[in-house]
């Protein structure tokens, strides 16, 4: 199967493409690792995408496409894949698609976790962290036994810059341009739109259930 996973930062995408990956026996990529593997090649694709990454500009989205053509011809990719952060515009879906009918693997589903952008701003300003030996809380889902000190250490407890509200909703913004993704998925009939308010296990299962029928 192809699959596409797609949402908002703090929906649970992560989370649930690991289970997909063990699950289903396929491939997750991500833009990162994508970008990752081709600097480690050496090649010159790769060397492109180090300059870029080297002076914080980002991949233009003819070198992204190219990145992830080389990606998914690999032989961990020919029983399927989940794509994950591509793509990531409207221009790069165009272009998705057009190599999947080349080799004629077209997108089976578009996995979009659905949650309200009030409940990821809880979910992601809620999180603290330990100072003294890293362990993660969340203030409102799994708040410690006293506020501000780490039950396993007794350190402080902080809120990292890039988890504030100002941060946050500066990254959900960045987010938006999924918008018209979402619709470009939708009109071609291949968006199943997953609630990602429910139980961690209960998302699963519905992943499981629109999956189960492009299973080969």
């Amino acid at each position: 199967m192809q699959v596409i996973l797609v949402g908002l930062p703090g929906a649970g995408k992560g989370t649930q493409a690991e289970r997909i990956q063990s699950y289903f026996g396929i491939p997750h990529i991500s833009t990162g690792d994508m970008f990752r593997r081709a600097v480690a090649s050496g090649g010159e694709l790769g060397q492109q995408v180090q300059s870029y990454l080297n002076s914080g500009r980002l991949v233009p989205d003819e070198i992204t496409i190219k990145v992830v053509q080389e990606r998914l011809v690999d032989e961990d990719a020919q029983r399927g894949f989940l794509l994950d952060g591509f793509p990531r515009t409207l221009e790069q879906a165009d272009a998705l698609d057009g190599m999947l009918t080349e080799i004629g693997k077209p997108i089976d589903a578009v996995l979009y976790i659905h949650v309200s952008e009030d409940v990821l701003l809880a979910r992601l300003t809620g999180r603290r962290i330990c100072r003294q030996c890293g362990t993660t809380y969340h203030v409102i889902f799994q708040p410690p036994k006293e506020e501000g000190v780490c039950d396993k250490c007794g350190g402080e407890l902080y809120q990292r810059s890039d988890d504030s509200e100002e941060a946050v909703k500066t990254r959900l913004e960045q987010y938006k341009h999924t918008a018209p993704l979402i619709e470009y998925y939708r009109e071609r009939g291949v968006l199943r739109q997953i609630d990602g308010l429910q139980p961690i296990e209960q998302v699963f299962e519905d992943v499981q259930a629109v999956l189960a029928a492009y299973a080969r």
